[in-house]
Protein backbone atom coordinates (compact mmCIF):
# COMPACT_ATOMS: atom_id res chain seq x y z
CA UNK A 1 0.00 0.00 0.00
CA UNK A 2 0.95 3.55 -1.11
CA UNK A 3 1.92 5.43 2.36
CA UNK A 4 1.59 9.46 2.64
CA UNK A 5 3.68 11.09 5.80
CA UNK A 6 1.33 14.26 6.61
CA UNK A 7 2.75 16.47 9.35
CA UNK A 8 0.57 19.00 11.00
CA UNK A 9 -2.06 16.36 10.50
CA UNK A 10 -4.28 17.74 12.99
CA UNK A 11 -4.16 21.03 12.18
CA UNK A 12 -6.84 22.97 9.28
CA UNK A 13 -4.34 21.45 6.06
CA UNK A 14 -3.17 18.69 7.18
CA UNK A 15 -6.56 16.92 8.34
CA UNK A 16 -7.88 18.28 5.30
CA UNK A 17 -5.11 16.00 3.78
CA UNK A 18 -5.49 13.20 5.78
CA UNK A 19 -9.07 13.08 5.04
CA UNK A 20 -8.72 13.55 1.03
CA UNK A 21 -6.14 10.76 0.74
CA UNK A 22 -7.76 8.16 3.28
CA UNK A 23 -10.61 8.51 0.71
CA UNK A 24 -7.36 7.02 -1.95
CA UNK A 25 -7.23 4.56 0.45
CA UNK A 26 -3.19 5.41 0.83
CA UNK A 27 -1.93 4.41 4.41
CA UNK A 28 -1.62 7.91 6.37
CA UNK A 29 0.97 8.45 8.86
CA UNK A 30 -0.31 11.58 10.78
CA UNK A 31 2.74 13.97 12.40
CA UNK A 32 1.47 16.59 15.07
CA UNK A 33 2.36 16.80 18.52
CA UNK A 34 -0.39 19.95 19.44
CA UNK A 35 2.12 22.66 19.27
CA UNK A 36 -0.47 24.83 18.33
CA UNK A 37 -1.89 24.66 21.46
CA UNK A 38 1.29 26.26 23.08
CA UNK A 39 1.28 28.98 20.39
CA UNK A 40 -2.06 30.11 20.61
CA UNK A 41 -3.67 28.47 24.05
CA UNK A 42 -6.36 25.70 24.75
CA UNK A 43 -9.08 26.85 22.54
CA UNK A 44 -6.72 26.61 19.51
CA UNK A 45 -5.79 22.58 20.81
CA UNK A 46 -6.22 20.42 17.67
CA UNK A 47 -6.05 17.15 19.42
CA UNK A 48 -9.82 16.71 19.24
CA UNK A 49 -9.23 16.76 15.35
CA UNK A 50 -6.27 13.57 16.06
CA UNK A 51 -9.08 12.05 17.71
CA UNK A 52 -11.86 12.85 15.38
CA UNK A 53 -9.50 11.23 12.67
CA UNK A 54 -8.29 7.66 14.41
CA UNK A 55 -11.74 6.94 14.99
CA UNK A 56 -13.55 7.61 11.17
CA UNK A 57 -10.24 6.40 9.48
CA UNK A 58 -8.87 2.68 9.77
CA UNK A 59 -5.62 3.19 7.21
CA UNK A 60 -4.58 6.36 9.78
CA UNK A 61 -1.93 6.53 12.23
CA UNK A 62 -1.11 9.10 14.89
CA UNK A 63 2.12 9.84 15.81
CA UNK A 64 3.08 12.63 18.58
CA UNK A 65 6.21 13.81 17.01
CA UNK A 66 8.11 16.80 17.00
CA UNK A 67 9.42 18.10 13.75
CA UNK A 68 12.56 19.22 15.14
CA UNK A 69 13.38 15.70 16.69
CA UNK A 70 15.46 14.49 13.89
CA UNK A 71 16.19 11.13 15.23
CA UNK A 72 12.13 10.21 15.49
CA UNK A 73 12.13 11.27 12.12
CA UNK A 74 13.88 9.23 11.00
CA UNK A 75 12.63 6.30 12.84
CA UNK A 76 9.34 6.58 11.12
CA UNK A 77 11.14 7.22 7.58
CA UNK A 78 13.04 3.94 7.80
CA UNK A 79 9.92 1.91 8.72
CA UNK A 80 8.38 2.74 5.43
CA UNK A 81 11.12 3.23 2.92
CA UNK A 82 9.81 3.14 -0.50
CA UNK A 83 6.67 2.56 0.59
CA UNK A 84 6.75 6.62 0.94
CA UNK A 85 5.11 8.22 -2.28
CA UNK A 86 4.35 11.58 -1.22
CA UNK A 87 5.18 13.73 1.97
CA UNK A 88 3.00 16.68 2.83
CA UNK A 89 4.88 19.24 5.05
CA UNK A 90 2.52 21.45 7.11
CA UNK A 91 3.49 21.15 10.66
CA UNK A 92 4.35 25.20 11.23
CA UNK A 93 4.32 28.01 13.96
CA UNK A 94 2.16 30.06 11.55
CA UNK A 95 1.66 33.35 12.98
CA UNK A 96 4.19 36.70 12.57
CA UNK A 97 3.07 37.94 15.63
CA UNK A 98 3.81 35.13 17.65
CA UNK A 99 7.08 34.45 15.95
CA UNK A 100 8.88 37.55 17.99
CA UNK A 101 7.79 36.57 21.56
CA UNK A 102 10.29 33.23 20.48
CA UNK A 103 12.73 33.75 17.42
CA UNK A 104 14.38 30.08 18.58
CA UNK A 105 11.09 28.26 18.62
CA UNK A 106 9.76 30.03 15.73
CA UNK A 107 13.18 29.18 13.40
CA UNK A 108 13.80 25.85 14.87
CA UNK A 109 9.95 24.76 13.81
CA UNK A 110 10.03 26.44 10.30
CA UNK A 111 13.44 25.75 9.23
CA UNK A 112 15.27 22.95 11.15
CA UNK A 113 11.71 21.36 11.07
CA UNK A 114 11.97 21.50 7.48
CA UNK A 115 15.24 21.32 6.60
CA UNK A 116 14.43 17.23 8.84
CA UNK A 117 11.97 16.28 6.96
CA UNK A 118 13.81 17.01 4.12
CA UNK A 119 16.83 15.14 5.01
CA UNK A 120 14.24 12.09 5.62
CA UNK A 121 13.19 12.37 2.87
CA UNK A 122 16.64 12.53 0.80
CA UNK A 123 17.51 9.29 3.03
CA UNK A 124 14.50 7.06 2.76
CA UNK A 125 12.56 7.98 -0.08
CA UNK A 126 13.95 9.94 -2.78
CA UNK A 127 11.54 9.30 -5.15
CA UNK A 128 8.59 10.17 -3.32
CA UNK A 129 6.92 13.83 -3.96
CA UNK A 130 7.52 16.15 -1.35
CA UNK A 131 4.89 19.46 -0.77
CA UNK A 132 5.67 22.36 1.24
CA UNK A 133 2.79 24.90 2.45
CA UNK A 134 5.16 27.71 2.69
CA UNK A 135 4.22 31.40 2.81
CA UNK A 136 3.42 34.65 0.70
CA UNK A 137 5.52 36.43 3.77
CA UNK A 138 8.21 35.06 1.87
CA UNK A 139 7.87 38.36 0.00
CA UNK A 140 8.15 40.22 2.89
CA UNK A 141 6.60 43.55 2.73
CA UNK A 142 7.66 44.44 -0.58
CA UNK A 143 3.64 43.87 -1.49
CA UNK A 144 3.70 47.31 0.14
CA UNK A 145 5.53 49.24 -2.00
CA UNK A 146 2.96 48.25 -5.13
CA UNK A 147 0.87 51.42 -6.12
CA UNK A 148 -2.30 50.89 -4.31
CA UNK A 149 -5.18 53.24 -4.55
CA UNK A 150 -7.84 53.95 -1.30
CA UNK A 151 -11.62 53.13 -2.48
CA UNK A 152 -14.57 52.77 -0.62
CA UNK A 153 -14.48 49.26 1.26
CA UNK A 154 -10.66 48.37 0.03
CA UNK A 155 -7.42 49.11 -1.14
CA UNK A 156 -7.23 48.18 -4.84
CA UNK A 157 -3.69 47.83 -7.43
CA UNK A 158 -4.22 50.62 -9.99
CA UNK A 159 -5.88 49.36 -12.75
CA UNK A 160 -2.83 49.85 -15.48
CA UNK A 161 -0.74 47.86 -13.31
CA UNK A 162 0.58 44.37 -14.57
CA UNK A 163 -1.13 42.39 -11.13
CA UNK A 164 -4.38 44.10 -12.02
CA UNK A 165 -5.32 41.25 -13.56
CA UNK A 166 -4.39 38.37 -11.95
CA UNK A 167 -2.39 39.12 -8.58
CA UNK A 168 0.96 39.01 -7.36
CA UNK A 169 3.22 36.54 -9.32
CA UNK A 170 6.34 34.37 -8.29
CA UNK A 171 8.76 37.21 -9.70
CA UNK A 172 8.38 39.31 -7.23
CA UNK A 173 11.47 40.09 -5.30
CA UNK A 174 12.15 38.31 -1.65
CA UNK A 175 14.85 40.94 -0.89
CA UNK A 176 15.46 44.54 0.52
CA UNK A 177 12.09 44.59 2.54
CA UNK A 178 10.83 43.69 6.33
CA UNK A 179 9.87 40.06 6.26
CA UNK A 180 8.61 39.66 10.03
CA UNK A 181 10.70 36.90 12.26
CA UNK A 182 7.95 34.10 10.99
CA UNK A 183 8.68 35.60 7.37
CA UNK A 184 12.48 35.35 7.74
CA UNK A 185 11.87 31.36 8.92
CA UNK A 186 9.52 30.54 6.00
CA UNK A 187 12.11 32.16 3.79
CA UNK A 188 14.82 29.65 4.64
CA UNK A 189 12.28 26.17 4.65
CA UNK A 190 11.48 27.63 1.30
CA UNK A 191 14.36 28.04 -0.03
CA UNK A 192 16.10 24.69 1.20
CA UNK A 193 12.63 22.98 -0.56
CA UNK A 194 13.54 24.29 -3.87
CA UNK A 195 17.10 23.60 -3.61
CA UNK A 196 16.94 20.05 -2.85
CA UNK A 197 14.37 20.27 -5.68
CA UNK A 198 17.62 21.66 -7.48
CA UNK A 199 20.42 20.39 -6.35
CA UNK A 200 19.13 16.60 -5.81
CA UNK A 201 16.71 16.23 -8.24
CA UNK A 202 14.09 15.55 -5.62
CA UNK A 203 10.33 16.28 -6.54
CA UNK A 204 9.52 19.28 -4.72
CA UNK A 205 7.23 21.44 -4.99
CA UNK A 206 5.95 24.51 -2.43
CA UNK A 207 3.05 26.18 -1.72
CA UNK A 208 3.24 30.32 -0.77
CA UNK A 209 -0.22 30.62 0.40
CA UNK A 210 -1.86 33.48 1.59
CA UNK A 211 -5.25 32.89 3.85
CA UNK A 212 -6.14 28.96 3.91
CA UNK A 213 -9.28 28.36 5.64
CA UNK A 214 -11.73 26.19 5.85
CA UNK A 215 -14.88 25.30 8.55
CA UNK A 216 -13.09 23.11 10.73
CA UNK A 217 -10.00 25.94 10.75
CA UNK A 218 -9.27 26.23 14.74
CA UNK A 219 -8.88 30.15 14.09
CA UNK A 220 -7.41 32.64 16.77
CA UNK A 221 -6.53 36.25 17.16
CA UNK A 222 -3.33 36.00 15.90
CA UNK A 223 -3.71 33.03 13.11
CA UNK A 224 -6.81 32.72 10.97
CA UNK A 225 -8.43 35.64 9.26
CA UNK A 226 -12.26 34.90 8.43
CA UNK A 227 -12.41 31.07 11.01
CA UNK A 228 -11.46 33.76 13.67
CA UNK A 229 -14.15 36.87 12.32
CA UNK A 230 -17.00 34.76 12.05
CA UNK A 231 -16.12 33.17 15.40
CA UNK A 232 -16.62 36.39 16.90
CA UNK A 233 -19.50 37.85 14.84
CA UNK A 234 -20.99 34.20 15.88
CA UNK A 235 -20.21 34.98 19.80
CA UNK A 236 -20.22 38.26 19.95
CA UNK A 237 -16.53 39.00 20.98
CA UNK A 238 -14.85 41.86 19.77
CA UNK A 239 -12.75 41.42 16.66
CA UNK A 240 -9.43 43.74 16.79
CA UNK A 241 -9.14 45.43 13.04
CA UNK A 242 -5.07 46.09 12.63
CA UNK A 243 -4.26 49.43 10.53
CA UNK A 244 -4.55 50.37 7.08
CA UNK A 245 -8.46 51.63 8.06
CA UNK A 246 -9.22 48.48 7.71
CA UNK A 247 -9.64 48.04 4.48
CA UNK A 248 -6.70 45.51 3.55
CA UNK A 249 -7.26 42.98 0.62
CA UNK A 250 -6.83 39.17 1.17
CA UNK A 251 -7.25 36.38 -0.81
CA UNK A 252 -8.71 32.94 0.73
CA UNK A 253 -8.65 29.46 -0.73
CA UNK A 254 -10.73 26.91 0.72
CA UNK A 255 -8.69 23.85 1.63
CA UNK A 256 -10.63 21.22 -0.21
CA UNK A 257 -9.23 23.63 -3.17
CA UNK A 258 -5.91 23.39 -1.65
CA UNK A 259 -5.78 19.82 -0.76
CA UNK A 260 -6.86 19.29 -4.65
CA UNK A 261 -3.90 21.74 -5.56
CA UNK A 262 -1.67 18.78 -3.67
CA UNK A 263 -3.07 16.02 -5.87
CA UNK A 264 -2.51 17.10 -8.97
CA UNK A 265 1.23 18.02 -7.90
CA UNK A 266 1.52 14.06 -6.69
CA UNK A 267 0.35 12.67 -10.02
CA UNK A 268 2.66 15.04 -12.05
CA UNK A 269 5.33 16.05 -9.53
CA UNK A 270 7.88 19.13 -10.91
CA UNK A 271 12.10 19.80 -9.18
CA UNK A 272 11.79 22.47 -6.66
CA UNK A 273 8.76 24.49 -8.10
CA UNK A 274 7.39 27.81 -6.39
CA UNK A 275 3.63 28.42 -6.52
CA UNK A 276 1.81 31.02 -5.58
CA UNK A 277 -1.84 29.97 -4.01
CA UNK A 278 -4.70 31.99 -3.49
CA UNK A 279 -7.95 32.60 -3.98
CA UNK A 280 -7.12 34.61 -6.56
CA UNK A 281 -9.29 37.03 -8.26
CA UNK A 282 -11.80 34.52 -7.88
CA UNK A 283 -12.19 34.73 -3.98
CA UNK A 284 -10.47 37.82 -2.28
CA UNK A 285 -12.00 40.49 -0.13
CA UNK A 286 -10.95 43.28 2.52
CA UNK A 287 -11.57 43.34 6.43
CA UNK A 288 -14.41 45.73 6.11
CA UNK A 289 -16.09 43.87 3.12
CA UNK A 290 -15.64 40.30 5.10
CA UNK A 291 -17.58 42.08 8.22
CA UNK A 292 -20.15 42.37 6.34
CA UNK A 293 -20.80 39.49 4.50
CA UNK A 294 -20.29 37.66 8.39
CA UNK A 295 -23.19 40.39 9.73
CA UNK A 296 -25.17 39.44 6.60
CA UNK A 297 -24.69 35.58 7.47
CA UNK A 298 -25.66 36.11 11.38
CA UNK A 299 -27.79 38.60 10.88
CA UNK A 300 -26.66 40.79 13.58
CA UNK A 301 -24.13 43.76 13.73
CA UNK A 302 -19.96 42.91 15.26
CA UNK A 303 -18.17 44.56 17.65
CA UNK A 304 -15.64 45.69 15.80
CA UNK A 305 -12.01 47.66 17.34
CA UNK A 306 -9.44 49.29 15.60
CA UNK A 307 -6.57 49.46 16.40
CA UNK A 308 -4.38 52.58 14.35
CA UNK A 309 -1.54 50.33 14.29
CA UNK A 310 -0.53 47.50 12.16
CA UNK A 311 0.66 44.37 12.32
CA UNK A 312 4.97 44.15 11.51
CA UNK A 313 5.47 42.58 8.05
CA UNK A 314 1.91 42.92 7.35
CA UNK A 315 0.18 42.93 3.47
CA UNK A 316 -1.92 46.04 2.97
CA UNK A 317 -3.04 44.43 -0.60
CA UNK A 318 -2.23 40.64 -1.25
CA UNK A 319 -3.87 38.78 -4.23
CA UNK A 320 -2.55 35.47 -5.40
CA UNK A 321 -1.88 35.69 -9.33
CA UNK A 322 -2.39 31.57 -9.72
CA UNK A 323 -1.67 31.10 -13.20
CA UNK A 324 1.70 29.25 -13.05
CA UNK A 325 -0.12 26.66 -11.31
CA UNK A 326 -2.92 26.42 -13.22
CA UNK A 327 -0.72 26.27 -16.65
CA UNK A 328 1.19 23.08 -14.97
CA UNK A 329 -1.95 21.51 -13.82
CA UNK A 330 -4.77 23.03 -16.42
CA UNK A 331 -7.27 20.46 -14.64
CA UNK A 332 -7.25 22.10 -11.55
CA UNK A 333 -9.57 25.04 -10.87
CA UNK A 334 -10.98 26.66 -7.72
CA UNK A 335 -14.19 25.77 -6.49
CA UNK A 336 -15.67 28.17 -3.40
CA UNK A 337 -15.73 31.76 -2.55
CA UNK A 338 -15.21 33.89 -0.13
CA UNK A 339 -19.47 33.99 0.63
CA UNK A 340 -19.25 29.88 -0.04
CA UNK A 341 -15.84 30.17 2.48
CA UNK A 342 -17.55 32.13 5.16
CA UNK A 343 -21.08 30.46 5.03
CA UNK A 344 -19.42 27.05 5.35
CA UNK A 345 -17.59 27.95 8.79
CA UNK A 346 -20.49 29.67 9.79
CA UNK A 347 -22.90 26.43 9.42
CA UNK A 348 -20.32 23.96 10.76
CA UNK A 349 -19.01 25.65 14.00
CA UNK A 350 -22.05 27.91 14.88
CA UNK A 351 -23.72 25.39 17.31
CA UNK A 352 -20.57 24.10 18.91
CA UNK A 353 -19.57 27.78 19.49
CA UNK A 354 -22.49 29.07 21.02
CA UNK A 355 -22.29 26.11 23.27
CA UNK A 356 -18.85 26.83 24.36
CA UNK A 357 -19.67 30.48 25.24
CA UNK A 358 -22.48 29.21 27.43
CA UNK A 359 -21.13 27.09 28.91
CA UNK A 360 -20.65 27.90 32.83
CA UNK A 361 -16.63 26.97 32.58
CA UNK A 362 -16.27 29.45 29.98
Amino acid sequence: MNTVIITGANGLIGSEAVRFFAGLDFNIIGIDNDLRKYFFGAEASTRHVENELKDEFSNYQSLDIDIRDFDALKKVFSEYNSEIKLIIHTAAQPSHDWAAREPFTDFSVNANGTLNMLEATRLYCPEAAFIFTSTNKVYGDNPNSLPLEELETRWEIKSDHPYYANGIDENMSIDHCKHSIFGASKVAADIMVQEYGRYFGMKTGLIRGGCLTGPRHAGAELHGFLAYLMKCAVTGREYNIFGYKGKQVRDNIHCADLINAFYHFYLNPRCGEAYNMGGGRFSNCSMHEAIEICERITGKPMKVKYQETNRVGDHIWWISDISKFQSHYPDWQLTRGIEDILSEIHDYNRESWLSAKESPKN
